[in-house]
């Protein structure tokens, strides 16, 4: 697992999966913060698979607080969980080409010219998926 400490804001990081070339790319630029599904292979904006808002600045009480950041990935190394204080907030799966968040944030009419094929229509959260995932981890 890998984990990283930010303030809400200013902050970026990166955690490639055990399986390349996939990774979960983190950023908050100021208003928002998002979570990307990432191919390190390809060297233009196609490299962005999926994009999900994973919180609003807004939403903040304390500007200054550090928050913990934590990303699990599976085995194969084709799906991940992003976790903020230990609460997942995103998940993707390189494999099926999906991914979800708490926002639902943000959704498209058409699945048709996303790269790699991702899934765009719907980002609604899957509890029954995220089960899944973390007891995988104890298997």
């Amino acid at each position: 697992m890998d984990s990283f400490t930010f303030r809400r804001g200013k902050a970026w990081f990166s955690s490639d999966s055990p399986s390349p070339p996939w990774a979960l790319v983190f950023e908050d630029e100021g208003p928002t913060g998002y979570v990307y599904a990432y191919d390190r292979t390809r060297a233009d904006e196609s490299a962005i698979l999926d994009a999900m808002l994973v919180y609003n600045n807004g939403e903040t009480t304390d500007p200054a607080r550090e928050y913990l950041a934590s990303v699990q990935w599976s085995r194969d190394g084709q799906e991940c969980v992003l976790y903020v204080e230990g609460s997942a907030q995103a998940y993707m799966n390189f494999a099926a080409r999906t991914s979800f968040c708490r926002n639902n944030f943000p959704n498209f009419l058409d699945d048709s010219g996303r790269p790699g094929g991702w899934r765009a229509s719907s980002h609604a959260w899957e509890d029954a998926t995220l089960s899944r995932f973390e007891a995988a981890l104890y298997e």
